[in-house]
């Protein structure tokens, strides 16, 4: 996992506020503010990606409520026949997006005494990194024949609704699959608490399921084996027009310290595809060597004014040092060809400057 990576994963759990352009005298805390925000939108399109890939880690997602859905049975699953595959019977793991909502996972039957599981199956999706070193979204499929525990917690009664106070984040389990000594199958509805959510019985029967894989499947590519080896996120947001989007403008001046001193550089160059707009796809990367940084630090900061333009960018670059943070410097690579700078904490807001075709002959280049 990349630093950048890193930092998203830890940002994402904390609350950060809208983007706003500080003013040229902002305080520390909106500094602050503003440098988190700045990751966050320069790598969260990789998070995205991976979350709705994911599909909550190919998980069924159960909210709360007081209201417990009406029973059924075994006898009411419609005849799902012999198991054959989670390929057959889970072919939503193959494709991007949530697996099930709410409404799917309380309309499933109570699992009863006439159908007695010798195994459970379990269907999902994870990332799994390849012998290239790339990363492909992976659909799985895993077994167990020690279910004792499991089907004991899934034949538990739905507790009680008692008007209990109730927080209103969302339970995820697996998509689950229960096998009987003739291969027929189901899908149990999960036994829930007070406030609708599965009992922590079931959680915890699942939890220490000793399971075997039995196939796996890649469904896409999460980072291409260049990108990992670039040392790049496989895709980044183009800060530099969610930046001048609208009103909002950073301040036009000479540019501040493009690259800190004594650190390497990386490159990361972005093209930004028509499925994805505002967000860019790798193309290519490296650590620059001395005299290539040195060639593009020197366009940089002789870089005059940013011109009037309202062009987007196809292709943008991303320039910061190997070992993460700012400065980071952001090029469009056609379009306007404008720079954008990311100063250091303490130095002020985003500098905006405009560029032209000798530095994107500079950067733009494997």
């Amino acid at each position: 996992m990349t630093r950048e990576d890193e930092d998203i994963k830890r940002l994402l759990t904390e609350a950060v506020p809208p983007l706003t352009p500080p003013a040229d005298r902002v305080g520390a805390v909106a500094a602050r503010v503003r440098r988190h925000r700045q990751r966050l939108i320069g790598g969260s399109a990789l998070a995205v990606a991976m979350a709705v890939a994911l599909g909550v880690g190919g998980m069924q997602v159960v909210t709360g409520g007081n209201h417990a859905p009406p029973d059924r049975t075994a006898d009411d699953s419609g005849g799902e026949g012999r198991w054959t595959s989670c390929a057959e019977a889970a072919p939503e793991m193959a494709r991007l997006g949530p697996m099930a909502t709410a409404g799917d996972v309380a309309a499933l039957p109570r699992l009863d005494g006439d159908f007695i599981p010798t195994a459970v199956v379990i269907c999902g999706r994870e990332p799994q990194r390849r012998a290239d070193g790339g990363q492909d979204l992976v659909a799985t499929e895993r077994r167990s024949d020690d279910v004792a525990a499991l089907v004991t917690a899934l034949r538990l009664q739905d507790e009680p609704s008692d008007a209990v106070m109730c927080t209103t984040e969302a339970s995820v389990l697996p998509w689950l699959a229960l096998v009987d000594a003739d291969g027929r199958w189901m899908r149990p509805r999960i036994p829930v608490g007070a406030c609708g959510k599965p009992r922590p019985e079931v959680s915890e029967a699942v939890a220490a399921l000793q399971l075997t894989t039995v196939a796996t499947r890649p469904v896409v590519e999460l980072e291409s084996a260049e990108a990992v080896a670039a040392g790049c996120s496989q895709k980044w947001k183009d800060v530099l027009s969610v930046e001048t989007a609208g009103n909002r403008t950073p301040r036009r001046g000479a540019v501040p310290e493009p690259f800190p001193a004594g650190q390497q550089v990386r490159l990361c160059v972005y093209e930004v595809t028509n499925s994805e707009p505002g967000t860019g796809n790798f193309v290519h990367g490296t650590v620059l060597p001395a005299d290539r940084r040195t060639a593009i630090e020197h366009a940089l900061t002789a870089a005059g004014p940013a011109e009037p333009c309202s062009a987007h960018a196809g292709r943008f670059a991303l320039l910061r040092s190997v070992a993460g943070g700012d400065p980071q410097t952001y090029v469009e690579l056609d379009g306007c060809r404008r720079i954008m700078v990311v100063p250091r904490p303490g130095a002020g807001g985003p500098v905006i400057a405009q560029g032209d075709a000798v530095l994107t002959e500079l950067i733009d280049k494997p």
